[in-house]
């Protein structure tokens, strides 16, 4: 009889000298885009080229005047704009990045010297032995040594979805693709088990070869993104609509305070209207937003979205040049110096345009949606420390949405610690010792050989399971008693094997048997199923007839069940030399029963606190597993969902809902608690059904089998442990398989959704007032309030700091005190409207009232210390409102967890010690000059009453 080859495979250093002739097992990422030309990129939005154009005019004027203060600031504030951009999107793509490397780092189970262990994918290189299991991805391209019932799924590469795969060449198909004893990178395991030697790794995969985009994130708009840029094109609209009123209402007024012939008005109209041609890209698109949100959706015509800048810019010049021919004949000769308008008065002209392009500026929150995706990536980093690794960002968003969390017992509920709690075999003393009795022998091997499982010595002190976790609980038992599985594995040559699926709910192994030199078929699975398999049971005593013990067994089995422990039957059966039957004709019936072995995996300590949290919180939780109806319910119980008045309405298995009709089950699953013996199509039709009612779904899985489900899902969450399938297929990975990591990604999407609600309210505050003051400023005085940069500033701070600071606030636990919100709820709240016109209005009547208040000279102009008072008092005002957003829905001081909140701080301070020095050293870069400590003073502690206002409002809403 042959025996079975022993593996050691590579030692340490064969496999340093493997890398260094063959490479790595990681595939080239695609060419980058240069980091300048990322840069570049960031000059192509609309407001940054208007930006650039009025900074470009001021130029001009400045070279006439020698004074370049202003237009050196609005270069550096266009500088810092798209700086700022441009930092956090190559921030965000390393961050991705690193999110992509997370497929080369699953772990592999390999021989290293001597030893089975785990490496990471990317670690695994030519000549290493590599262990396939059923679900697993294949790492690297190579050549079966063994092969076991082996099925692959080659779609990846040839489209095949079911391909056999064979070490024995009579049985080799020769028309298929690639060899049928050899497997490729990214193909999957459907079925079977085997072990290949790596031939080839990283690029030289035939993946690798045809791989194209493969670190590339697909990211889908979400409904969170819809509500923001309908709100972005309201405010888009509404700002460009004042500009335009702004800029008409000042240059009417000039034009009758300072009179210019009709010649220069003509030049001027020719020069304003080619402008109004050439930035066509800009404000055709908001025009069109306004039909959009008025209900009468146009496309933007083809000549604007397709043409360059460049084309838009050449018309506008035609378009001056041909209104400058028709006034020729009218005496305005375009090339006399005297038929233009006065430097001064340009430069007043260019004024008012560059507060027209400030108005938009200020009110286009282009920093909206850096906001949400800053907060969102904040959020995946942070989530990554609770163990919830986000694959796909909006997953952050729609935890917080979720109403019903269809979850898995086995690691998810419980420990997956899964451990040997009884054995009944019968053929052993009642103590159940291992000695090396023809009984004892058919235990030892039948554990042995029939499995998939290993176990890793790597830790003498903490022997590691690999594999199947109920499998693993049993070679740690025989571990326990000093009996080592792999010389019984490697001693038995294996035949054939059934490996267990869901539909067979049994494993078979056919084996040559050293210890007992025979033929034998070993199985274990379901009790009931191996039980209706047998004809006799092998008791102490010698063989009895099955029927005999059945109701022994099945009261052993109900117990255990009853305790929530999982419960393996055990048969074998000697097969004769000269048998032909199949595998499968073999295990139908004839077999003797050795007993049953109970195994338990406690319930998670943390996890009746996480779910009592989670139904507080208005989310339902139910409680889907392919166990009995006894663990089930038995787990319902101990977790805290499964109740004393609960009934039979409450639980059903999987056959009987299936056979349910769709109105009928549309009504069971509202009340529905737990699933047992459930199959994946149940599960995907649960998730269906639920999402047909309205129900925002979040569902847990780990097999190969329940990618479905987690696809059609809102939000998959597979296990860490789980298939590299069920983790391709969902949202966010459990990297500790627990259910508290579930709760935990609620609470983080819930607070991610306010935080983000906080800074609308932050921002929209300061549209408000802005925009206001600079309107009605502009009309009224003689001199602007606030300058071109100072309201770059300003929105610097609306549009980054404001979204950092906001972003980072730590999850607030009490948000899972609220139900959760309705999908289609807008995100501007009626609380946060009221609090928006309030304040804002408050704010514009406090700042006009100081335009009046402070003193002008001869000409009504007010002195640039005071201006640069109230431009301090404007954003001082603002820095405080800061804190009033801080503590916005949380019925909490604004003080409440600020010394944990160093992100918020520091941005604070960032704020005011930016302010301070833009006035103390802006000059006419800012049309600022430094401000005495006592003012400092008194414009700190006095803009400070809006915190104590809010301060108040909260406590006696408090009380």
């Amino acid at each position: 009889m042959e025996q079975k080859k022993h593996y050691s495979g590579l030692t340490d250093a064969q496999v340093l000298k493997s890398q260094e002739e063959y490479g790595s097992n990681l595939l080239t990422p695609p060419v980058k885009t240069p980091l300048w030309k990322l840069f570049i990129e960031k000059f192509a939005d609309p407001i940054v080229r208007i930006l650039l154009i009025a900074a470009l005019l001021s130029l001009g004027i400045s070279f006439i005047h020698n004074e370049y203060a202003e237009t050196i600031g609005i270069f550096c504030a266009i500088f810092l704009a798209t700086g700022v951009s441009f930092w956090f999107e190559m921030d965000a793509n390393k961050k991705f990045d690193i999110l992509n490397q997370v497929n080369d780092d699953i772990m592999i189970k390999v021989y290293r010297n001597g030893n089975i262990t785990e490496v990471p994918r990317k670690d695994i290189v030519v000549g290493d032995i590599v262990l396939l299991e059923t679900g697993e991805e294949v790492p690297a391209d190579g050549e079966l040594l063994e092969a076991i019932s082996l099925q692959i799924d080659e779609s990846c590469l040839t489209g095949e979805l079911m391909i056999d795969k064979t070490t024995n060449p009579d049985d080799f198909d020769k028309d298929a693709t690639y060899p049928s004893n050899w497997v490729m990178r990214g193909t999957k395991v459907l079925d079977g088990h085997g072990i290949m030697e790596v031939k080839q790794v990283g690029d030289q995969t035939q993946y690798g070869q045809v791989a194209q985009k493969s670190t590339e994130i697909n990211e889908e708009e979400t409904p969170l993104n819809v509500q923001l840029n309908g709100l972005a094109q309201f405010i888009g609209v509404i700002g460009f609509a004042l500009a335009i009123l702004t800029f008409s209402a000042l240059f009417i007024k000039d034009l009758i305070q300072n009179p210019i012939s009709l010649g220069q008005l003509g030049l001027l109209g020719a020069a304003i209207l080619g402008l109004i041609i050439a930035l066509s890209k800009v404000w055709i698109p908001i025009l069109y937003d306004a039909f959009d949100l008025a209900g009468k959706k146009k496309s933007i015509p083809a000549s604007v979205s397709k043409k360059g800048w460049f084309t838009w810019f050449i018309y506008g010049m035609i378009v001056f040049i041909v209104c400058c021919a028709i006034g020729y004949p009218f005496g305005v000769n375009a090339l006399q110096t005297d038929a233009w308008i006065s430097i001064e008065t340009a430069n007043r002209v260019l004024q008012y345009f560059m507060i027209a392009v400030t108005l938009i500026v200020v009110a286009v929150p282009e920093g909206l949606p850096m906001s949400v995706t800053l907060s969102l990536a904040l959020s995946m980093r942070r989530m990554l420390q609770t163990n919830n690794l986000v694959r796909k960002m909006h997953a952050c968003e729609t935890m917080g949405a979720t109403t019903v969390i269809c979850t898995d017992k086995t690691g998810t509920l419980t420990q997956n610690q899964m451990q040997v709690h009884q054995t009944n075999f019968y053929g052993l003393t009642a103590s159940q010792s291992l000695d090396d009795s023809e009984e004892s022998n058919l235990v030892k091997e039948g554990i042995a050989v029939n499995s998939t499982a290993f176990l890793d010595y790597t830790d003498p002190q903490k022997v590691k399971s690999l594999g199947n976790p109920t499998e693993a609980a049993l070679l740690l038992w025989l571990h326990k008693n000093n009996i080592e599985y792999t010389l019984l594995r490697e001693n038995a040559l294996v035949i054939e094997q059934l490996t267990f699926t869901t539909e067979r709910k049994y494993m078979a192994t056919l084996v040559h048997s050293p210890l007992l030199k025979e033929k034998i078929l070993y199985v274990k699975g379901a009790p009931e199923i191996v039980l209706s398999k047998c004809r006799e049971i092998k008791t102490f005593e010698g063989y009895q007839p099955i029927n005999e013990y059945r109701k022994q067994i099945e009261k052993q089995l109900l117990d255990y069940q009853n305790q929530a422990m999982r419960t393996l039957g055990f048969a074998y059966k000697i097969i004769e030399d000269t048998s032909n039957a199949s595998i499968q004709e073999l295990v139908e019936s004839g077999l003797t029963f050795l007993g049953i072995v109970a195994i338990s995996d406690p319930v998670r300590t943390d996890v009746p606190d996480a779910v009592a949290e989670c139904l507080n919180a208005g989310i339902d939780v139910k409680i889907v597993t392919g166990d009995t109806p006894g663990t089930a319910k038995e787990i319902a119980r101990q977790i805290g969902t499964w109740k004393p008045e609960d009934n039979e309405e409450n639980i059903i298995t999987g056959i009987d809902f299936e056979a349910l009709p769709d109105d009928v089950a549309f009504e069971r699953v509202k009340k529905l608690k737990v699933m047992c013996r459930a199959r994946p199509t149940d599960k995907q039709r649960l998730v269906q059904l639920l999402q047909q009612g309205g129900a925002i779904v979040a569902v847990t899985g780990d097999g190969t089998n329940d990618a479905p489900a987690l696809n059609h899902a809102h939000v998959g969450l597979s296990m860490g442990s789980g298939t590299s399938v069920a983790k391709e297929a969902s949202d966010i990975t459990l990297l500790d398989d627990s259910f508290k990591s579930i709760a935990t990604a609620v609470m983080w999407g819930r607070s991610l959704y306010q935080n983000i609600q906080r800074f609308l309210l932050f921002q929209l505050t300061i549209n408000v007032v802005a925009l206001i003051i600079v309107f009605l400023g502009s009309l009224l005085g003689h001199e602007l309030p606030l300058t071109v940069t100072q309201m770059l500033w300003v929105n610097l701070i609306m549009d980054t700091f404001a979204a950092g600071a906001l972003a980072s606030l730590p999850p607030n636990k009490d948000v899972m005190k609220d139900k959760p919100r309705r999908n289609n709820d807008f995100i501007i709240t009626r609380a946060m409207r009221s609090n928006i016109l309030f304040v804002g209005i408050s704010f514009v009547i406090l700042l006009l009232g100081l335009l009046f208040i402070f003193p002008t000279d001869v000409n009504g102009n007010i002195s640039r210390y005071d201006l640069s008072c109230f431009f301090t008092i404007f954003v001082m005002l603002q820095f405080w409102n800061l804190f009033n957003a801080k503590a916005f829905a949380t019925g909490k001081s604004a003080f409440n967890g600020l010394t944990h909140d160093g992100g918020f701080l520091s941005v604070a301070l960032i704020i005011l010690i930016g302010q301070i020095l833009i006035v103390s050293f802006g000059g006419d870069v800012f049309r600022t000059e430094p401000i005495s400590l006592k003012d400092w003073g008194i414009i700190i502690g006095g803009t400070s009453i809006v915190l104590w206002i809010g301060e108040i409002i909260r406590l006696i809403k408090r009380k």
